[in-house]
């Protein structure tokens, strides 16, 4: 019961800590948050991210307004958009939007839309936010080159973008659980071996190495084999870093009095890393993951943008930001960098939490 108290203990003092950062907790609340978006993406997303539009090529964003008027004078309350008028300009070839006052959408909450299976398997035709005439269309984030909405593809994206990050951390954190506690444990040849294989590994420059890898996966492959490989290919080289702060810790860990009973009592070594040694520096462990997770978020997003990482039809911010890649994008829809916006803020968010659980476990810290 003693033991049970001070494991108790010791999470409030590491939560009094983390409760004291207010970017780490703030950091939380946006994971939270953007966690929650990707559970519910197809509830929170207003349109099919496939739907395309020919007439809304380039629209660009549409604002939302809680008051209008009408021609009587009375006075509505109520979230609504207005529509644009577009026109071609035939000698640029450009199409040209202007807002029409007289085209009011209204705009509700738990609308009925197009249909969709949520989680793949459970058929729903509500969201949570859109125009209460289903044949209405509102672009908040603007269209792209298709008329595609920027908005629900973004929303999309962030399920993809934000677990190939946290099936990559696993992948890695599990290799270098096993590994690096191997090499600080038995120490000796297999610590050599183990230590010389991660030196050739991180003398290895990352990016081109991911750029091989990732180009090597045929471009005819279906979206979710391709998925499971690049998270395959972003833990190749994510694991070394982990082993050897783990390796340090067995190092310093295999000599205490606990870990030295347990061996003497007929305790298997899996059994003493995983029951007696890991557990002790659980909260450094997870602050390393949760760091960790921004490095895999970018490089998928740097390989899909370059074209040699997830593809069409499967949507990450990465994909997205290839359409941000030509001139006309940057100086005539630059709301297509939207999906960028989206990457800094989960980035920034997972630094500071990072940051905040880091210090928290640090039994040093103030």
């Amino acid at each position: 019961m003693k033991a049970s108290s001070d494991q108790v203990s010791y999470q409030a003092l590491i939560w009094r800590r983390f409760r004291r950062h207010r970017l780490g907790v703030l950091g939380a609340v946006v994971t939270g948050f953007i966690y929650f978006v990707a559970l519910f993406v197809e509830f929170l997303a207003p349109f099919n991210p496939q739907d395309f539009s020919p007439r809304a090529l380039y629209s660009p964003p549409q604002m939302v307004h809680l008051i209008r008027t009408d021609d009587t004078g009375a006075m509505h309350f109520g979230p609504y958009a207005i529509g644009f008028k577009s026109t071609v300009d035939y000698n640029t070839g450009h199409r040209i939007f202007k807002p029409d006052p007289e085209r009011v959408i209204p705009l509700g909450f738990f609308v009925k839309g197009d249909a969709y299976k949520m989680w793949g398997f459970l058929p729903w035709d509500r969201h949570f936010f859109g125009p209460t005439d289903p044949e209405d269309k509102v672009y908040f984030f603007g269209a792209d080159r298709l008329g595609r909405d920027v908005f629900s593809r973004t929303i999309y994206a962030t399920r993809v973008s934000m677990t190939i990050g946290l099936i990559g951390v696993a992948l890695s954190l599990v290799l270098g659980l096993i590994i690096g506690g191997a090499s600080g444990y038995f120490g000796g040849w297999i610590d050599v071996a183990i230590q010389r294989v991660i030196e050739f590994l991180q003398s290895l420059p990352s990016i081109p190495l991911w750029i091989g890898l990732a180009a090597a996966i045929p471009p005819t492959m279906p979206p979710i084999q391709t998925y499971f490989l690049i998270t395959v290919i972003l833990s190749v080289l994510g694991w070394t870093g982990l082993a050897r702060v783990v390796r340090g810790r067995f190092m310093a860990l295999k000599k205490e009095e606990f870990v030295v009973a347990a061996r003497l009592d007929g305790c298997r070594p899996p059994r003493i890393i995983l029951r007696h040694m890991a557990p002790n520096f659980l909260s450094h462990i997870i602050a390393v993951v949760t760091l960790a997770i921004p490095g895999m978020i970018i490089a998928e997003t740097s390989l899909s943008f370059l074209g040699i990482g997830l593809r069409q039809p499967v949507v990450s911010w990465g994909v997205l930001l290839q359409e941000a890649q030509n001139f006309r994008s940057i100086a005539a829809a630059p709301w297509l960098f939207a999906p960028g916006g989206a990457v800094v803020i989960a980035v920034l968010a997972l630094n500071f939490l990072g940051d905040g659980l880091r210090d928290a476990g640090d039994p040093h810290a103030n």
